[in-house]
C-alpha cells in the first residue's frame, strides 16, 4: 500500500466507526414494531400531592389512559431534570427520586419500581443529531414523571427513560429538537411532556390551595390565550412566550415547568387531533390544563 492509498483508507475509518455505530443503535428501534403514530400527552402535573390523592385531575390521568393503546416504552420530558445540555437516562433500573419537601411521609413512600431502558436512552441519543445527547446513570425518576405516570400504567411494567430540559437554551431550540424525537412515535414510544402551562409558586394563594377553579385574573388570561393558540396548531406565539405581554410573564417566571408543553406541541403532525383535558386552575397561579395529541 502507498503513502497517498494509506492516508486516502484512514481518512474513512471515523465514518465507518460511525455507520458501525448507527447500525448498531438503530437496530433496536428497528426491533421494534411499526405501529400508527401513539399518541402525545402534555401532563399538568401540579403538586406532588397527586401521586397518592384521588382527585378529579388523577381521575384525568386515568381515564386518558384508557384510551392510549399501551405503549413499549415511555420518554418522560420533565421539568424536575434541569441540566447545561442534554441528558437521557440510560440505566437500567431507574430509582424513584422524592424531590420534594414537607410532604406527608405516605409521599415519601412510594416508589415507582418501572424498568429503565439503556437501549431506547441509546436510540434516543443516535437520532438526535443537532447536538450531543448524553447517557446519565445517575438520576432515575423524578416525581414530574413517577406522580403521573403511576396514574397512566399503575403495574410499573412498561419500559421509562426521562430526557432533561438545557436550561440554557432558548424554547426554539426545544421546539426544534423534540421534532427530532417524532419516529419515535412509530414504535410505539409514548412521550410525554410533565409541567404546568401556567405555574408561579411564589404568586400561589396557599389559603386556595385545594380551591379547584381558583385563578387570579392574569393566569386565567394566560390560561386561555395558550389554550387558543394550542387549539388553533399556532405554535410560534407560545414558543415566544416571553413576547406575548404581562399575564404570560407572571404565568412563566421560569420556563421550567412550561417548555414540557413545548416539546408535546412540536410533535404534532398537522391536522393531528388535539383533545384538552384536566383544564382547572389551582391556588390562584396554577393550571393543570393537559392535552392528548393524536
Amino acid at each position: 500500500m502507498t503513502r497517498k492509498q494509506f492516508l486516502a483508507a484512514a481518512a474513512t475509518l471515523p465514518l465507518a466507526g460511525a455507520a458501525v455505530k448507527l447500525k448498531s443503535l438503530n437496530k433496536f428501534i428497528d426491533g421494534l414494531n411499526n405501529t400508527s403514530n401513539m399518541p402525545v400527552l402534555f401532563l399538568g402535573h401540579g403538586s406532588p400531592m397527586n401521586a397518592i390523592e384521588d382527585n378529579e385531575f388523577v381521575q384525568g390521568f386515568k381515564n386518558i389512559s384508557k384510551e392510549i393503546e399501551k405503549p413499549t416504552a415511555i420518554l418522560v420530558i420533565s421539568a424536575h431534570w434541569e441540566t447545561k445540555g442534554t441528558f437521557v437516562t440510560a440505566m437500567e433500573n431507574p430509582v424513584t427520586i422524592h424531590d420534594f419537601g414537607g410532604f406527608p411521609q405516605e409521599l415519601f413512600d412510594v416508589q415507582y419500581p418501572a424498568p429503565g431502558s439503556p437501549e431506547l436512552a441509546a436510540a434516543v441519543q443516535d437520532i438526535v443529531t443537532s447536538k450531543d445527547v448524553h447517557l446519565d446513570d445517575k438520576w432515575g425518576l423524578d416525581h414530574g414523571s413517577w406522580s403521573v405516570v403511576k396514574h397512566l400504567y399503575p403495574n410499573a411494567d412498561v419500559p421509562i427513560i426521562q430526557m432533561s430540559i438545557d436550561y440554557s437554551m432558548p424554547a426554539s431550540h426545544h421546539y426544534a429538537l423534540a421534532k427530532e424525537l417524532a419516529a419515535l412515535r412509530k414504535k410505539g414510544v409514548l412521550i410525554i411532556g410533565s409541567g404546568n402551562n401556567v405555574h408561579n409558586l411564589r404568586m400561589v394563594s396557599w389559603k386556595h390551595l385545594n380551591t379547584v377553579g381558583y385563578a387570579f385574573d392574569w393566569a386565567q388570561e394566560a390560561n386561555e390565550k395558550m389554550k387558543g393558540y394550542i387549539l388553533d396548531g399556532n405554535h410560534q406565539p407560545l414558543i415566544d412566550f416571553d413576547k406575548q405581554g404581562p399575564a404570560f410573564d407572571m404565568a412563566i417566571p421560569t420556563p421550567e415547568h412550561y417548555l414540557p408543553m413545548i416539546y408535546a406541541l412540536a410533535l404534532q403532525e398537522k391536522n393531528e387531533d388535539l383533545m384538552i383535558f384536566n383544564d382547572a386552575a389551582v391556588a390562584g397561579a396554577l393550571t393543570m390544563t393537559s392535552f392528548k395529541i393524536g
